[in-house]
């Protein structure tokens, strides 16, 4: 009896060893998880779609292609609706599917939240185009492909005076938003610098809807320029108020203006006439990588790919890149891999000098007659 029994415990023993291994030899299931949070629903919906297309169709290309490390890439993005509460939950979910790396998040504050946590857990974040200063700053494993609110601001500060001859300028942002706030005060101290006359500064709540207040005291004060740092649905409604008023200056923007064709009305779409933002690329760029990268985004989802598209797309390449480049998917190689990087993207070309911050090109697009158009370069010394 005695026999029997251990006959049939050393039998359980290795049924139970043998699922634990086939177990273990599921969950390594040859791929290799890339998490991605992204605002996939809500009111900038538009810019985590974008990101998530690019990413999807540039992984794609890699798998086609033997994926990395002789594994496929599966990337797996979740909605974090752009809120910092949901980006947190989402990340520890991904967390506990064992991703290898983060693509994202796409706006600042929650990707400010989330990199806070990365840094902890000493996991590889790359963020496409969140682009406030503090979003880097909470460690050493955390990078963007964007460049930063403050060069931005200080880029179209200059644009205003070296291209657009303005001596006054006037400043409407959001003081609820820490990308608004950034932009706005790197613009004003660049314009000042330059010296450009800030004639007004005024802000504005998140849940703000009528601005005419503000606008009224704008126009009283015929600026040269009207500096509007806010996000595309926000900007479109303030640029349709600020034409009501009568103010008929440029309106000039950061890449938050990427996608304001969208909302805006048919009808009404001359509001938006001599609206200047800085961007990351323009669909008019003539060299091979952009025209096959517009050409394939525009065949696959039936539409022209935003800057948020682009700098998505170049954020998977630069991911399969460092993988290559690492070796492993152990987290301090790919850190490492990734802050000796040169990439040559859609974008422009992306390398980090001891920080988490790339230094690269600004595009000047200029609105009219509801198309974007390609306005000029500024490239940083």
């Amino acid at each position: 009896m005695k026999k029997k029994l251990s006959i049939l415990l050393a039998v359980m023993f290795t049924l139970s060893s043998l699922a634990a291994v086939t177990g273990c030899a599921k969950k390594d299931s040859g791929t290799i998880l890339i998490g991605g949070l992204a605002p996939l629903t809500g009111e900038i919906a538009v810019y985590g779609n974008s990101v998530k297309n690019a990413a999807s169709m540039a992984f794609d290309e890699i798998n086609a292609k033997g994926g990395v490390l002789g594994k496929q890439i599966e990337y797996k993005v979740l909605d974090e609706k752009g809120d910092s509460a949901e980006a947190i939950n989402a990340y520890n979910r991904l967390m506990s599917d064992k991703m290898v790396a983060l693509l994202g998040d796409v706006t600042s504050k929650p990707s400010i939240a989330v990199a806070e946590l990365a840094a902890k857990d000493g996991i590889l974040m790359l963020t496409p185009t969140a682009s406030a200063p503090d979003v880097t700053k909470p460690g050493s494993n955390i990078f963007r492909v964007c460049f930063l609110d403050p060069f931005q601001g200080a880029a179209m500060a200059t644009f205003a005076a070296d291209s657009l001859k303005a001596k006054t300028v006037a400043v409407l942002y959001n003081t609820s938003d820490d990308y608004s706030q950034g932009l706005a005060s790197s613009f004003k101290t660049q314009a000042e610098a330059l010296g450009l006359k800030v004639v007004n500064y005024e802000g504005y709540g998140a849940d703000d809807k009528d601005f005419k207040a503000q606008l009224t005291k704008i126009a009283s004060s015929n600026p040269g320029a009207l500096f509007i740092p806010d996000y595309y649905a926000k900007d479109a409604l303030i640029a349709t108020q600020a034409r009501e008023a009568g103010i008929t200056v440029p309106i000039l923007g950061a890449d938050g203006w990427d996608g304001v064709l969208t909302s805006v009305d048919a009808s009404n779409i001359s509001v938006l006439n001599d609206v200047y933002f800085s961007n990351h690329y323009s669909v008019q760029d003539t060299s091979e990588k952009v025209t096959a990268f517009v050409k394939n985004y525009t065949a696959k989802y039936g539409e022209a790919p935003n800057a948020l598209a682009a700098l998505a797309y170049d954020a998977a390449y630069m991911m399969a890149q460092t993988l290559t480049t690492a070796g492993s998917t152990d987290s301090k190689a790919l850190v490492k891999a990734m802050s000796e990087i040169k990439y040559e993207g859609v974008t422009g070309t992306i390398q980090y000098k001891g920080s988490g911050d790339p230094v690269k090109s600004v595009t000047i697009i200029r609105i009219v007659d509801g198309k974007y158009n390609f306005f000029d370069k500024v490239t940083p010394k």
